[in-house]
């Protein structure tokens, strides 16, 4: 998922969807550590789209601080 497609969405949008990311990234460390994964490279996307989700939210929170 792009910054960009993340910075259309609301903030409830965006909590909720960095909450599926993150028990989809459990569910697949789980299955990964009880045997093999048919997708091995959907964790690095996982983790990576979770650390987008989180750095937008960020900046949305320093944003409304700056502002006020």
């Amino acid at each position: 998922m792009k910054a960009a497609k993340i910075r259309e969405m609301m903030k409830e949008e965006m909590a909720d969807r960095c909450a599926e990311a993150r028990r989809e990234l459990l569910n697949l460390r789980l299955r990964r550590g009880g045997g093999t994964i048919e997708n091995p490279s959907r964790l690095r996307t996982l983790r990576r789209d979770i650390a987008r989700l989180n750095t937008v939210q960020r900046e949305s929170v320093l944003k409304e601080a700056r502002s006020t």
